[in-house]
């Protein structure tokens, strides 16, 4: 699955917005903008590492080679990257803006609010759009795992340049409080338990991938290696 790289999940939700009232998502998300304190709710969530709403007109859709579209609604694009399986994140979203999200997607056609949350987990699937190609570049590492093992390598960095000049007695008691201080940063990164057969499958056959990739270009080398003139 396409969607998902290691402990992260990319999602693509595109829902047709009615024309006459977009205008009126464009101040909701100057609003937003404006005023992030009505997004704490949203920000507190550790689970996520980005999420953004975008307004396409008719006009913005790119023609490669298909044609001019032809269509009467504007469409709103949500993009999001997190960490967790797709019923956590759209809980969490749920739970934790439920008026915010009813605002981003005002304009929304058939948009059935956020609670109950079974007709909006309903919308989010049946306007998902699967991802043709995601890369993560710590695919074993959660946002948390990357921000606490920053503050880890602070700490050291502090310690290391104690560690000429302090005493023997200050370095200790130095380093204990770097200790104490890091250990939220000193979990397992890696892959966790399977979180869903979807993950469980996307990594059988990236690992296949890349096994039979790499098999196919060592036998490349090896019979460019042959057809090499001798010197």
């Amino acid at each position: 699955m396409s969607n998902i790289a290691g402990k992260a999940y990319a999602m693509n939700v595109v829902t047709p917005s009615n024309p006459k009232v977009t205008w009126i998502n464009r101040l909701l998300f100057m609003a937003s903008r404006g005023l992030p304190s009505n997004l704490l709710g949203l920000l507190g969530l550790s689970l996520i590492h980005f999420a953004r709403w975008v307004i396409i007109k008719p006009g913005d859709w790119p023609n490669l080679g298909q044609g001019q579209e032809r269509l009467k609604n504007d469409y709103v694009l949500f993009c999001s990257n997190f960490n967790g399986t797709w019923d956590q994140y759209i809980d969490a979203f749920s739970d934790g803006i439920p008026s915010g999200l009813d605002l981003f997607w005002y304009s929304s056609i058939k948009y059935p609010k956020s609670i109950p949350i079974t007709p909006f987990k309903d919308y989010i699937t049946f306007n998902q759009v699967n991802t043709d190609y995601y890369y993560n570049a710590t695919p074993g590492s959660a946002q948390r795992d990357v921000k606490t093992s920053l503050l880890v390598y602070d700490q050291v960095l502090k310690l290391a340049d104690m560690h000429g000049s302090a005493t023997p007695e200050a370095f200790a008691a130095a380093y204990e409080k770097a200790a104490l201080k890091m250990q939220a940063g000193l979990g397992d990164p890696g892959f966790g338990p399977v979180a869903s057969l979807d993950t469980e499958r996307a990594e059988v056959n990236r690992r296949d991938y890349i096994e039979a990739a790499q098999m196919a270009y060592a036998s490349r080398r090896a019979t460019a290696g042959k057809e090499q003139p001798d010197a």
